[in-house]
């Protein structure tokens, strides 16, 4: 293996983990506000995606992907409003079952509207033929879009949770409920809040990967399963830990590609994620302090 083919391999595999970082980020969110694990994400992936590609037949691009991401935030505040906040007192299990039987209900609502057929958007920059030399590895311009997509979510979160009084009010809802209730915050609000915020990344990760990987009515349930475990990986409810965990999962299965076939590259995913749970479900990058406090 050359240079050039290691570095061709090491920005497939940090675009591919990009991605995986956003989808783990948007499970973080709804975990952080509310401890549960949003086994749906996956689908708002996916409806940016598909919404984005309906709307740009008659709309300019950039107005059809600010659509997109603005009815899948409504998406995702409606699926709190109608049926998270109705449950009362439920249990994990019950959180899981219901937000599976959601991820299946999308999935099969967006085959009835859009057929089972490949979409794309079109490129944001260039063409599918067009390619950047980089030390002598070839990018497509679309990455560039991902890897700064990638940055801007993750930097613009950082801020607003630590800059802004709402981003804030949402990290006391992650610490302890009752007691951001008892100093005034609407906690109910802020689940709400978290849900639109999760869906609106992951319909801006949809559409932005979309010319590269295409989409589809099932497209969301592989990037759930790998979003997860980026979020397992680099300890859930961690933002960083999630990018530096979507990394590691891009370039181990960008790298696996040389020497194991491509079949193979799903099962490397789930492997890492049992490994994990096996021998460290508090993630690699979890402080222990705060892994204790979330066992109890």
């Amino acid at each position: 293996m050359n240079p050039e083919q290691i570095l061709q391999y090491i920005l497939s595999g940090v675009t591919m983990g990009s991605v995986y970082a956003v989808t783990a980020i948007g499970f973080n969110i709804v975990y952080n506000t509310t401890g549960i694990i949003n086994f749906a994400q996956g689908e708002f992936l996916m409806l940016g995606g598909m919404t984005a590609v309906t709307l740009a037949a008659f709309l300019p691009l950039p107005l059809a992907i600010a659509c997109a991401v603005a009815l899948t935030a409504g998406i995702g505040g409606l699926i709190d409003l109608v049926i998270i906040r109705r449950l009362k007192n439920p249990s994990v299990l019950m959180m899981i079952i219901v937000t599976i039987g959601l991820s299946i209900l999308i999935r099969e609502t967006a085959l009835h509207v859009w057929d089972a057929k490949v979409r794309s958007l079109p490129f944001f920059t260039g063409s599918e033929v067009s390619s950047i030399n980089i030390l002598g590895a070839y990018i497509s311009p679309q990455v560039l879009w991902v890897l700064g997509a990638c940055a801007v979510i993750v930097t613009g979160l950082t801020v607003f949770f630590r800059s802004t009084t709402t981003g804030r009010s949402m990290r006391a809802c992650s610490s302890d409920r009752m007691a951001a209730s008892l100093c005034g915050i609407d906690v109910k609000s802020m689940v709400t809040l978290s849900f639109i915020l999760s869906a609106a990344i992951g319909a801006l990760a949809g559409c932005v990967i979309s010319p590269i990987t295409q989409t589809q009515y099932d497209s969301g349930t592989s990037l759930a399963i790998k979003g997860f475990t980026v979020a397992i990986l680099g300890g859930l409810g961690n933002s960083m830990g999630a990018v530096a965990g979507g990394i590691i999962i891009g370039l181990l299965e960008a790298f696996s590609i040389s020497i194991l076939p491509l079949a193979y590259m799903d099962a490397m995913a789930i492997g890492i994620m049992i490994l994990i749970l096996f021998f460290r479900p508090s993630g690699l990058f979890a402080r222990k302090g705060e892994a204790a406090l979330k066992e109890h």
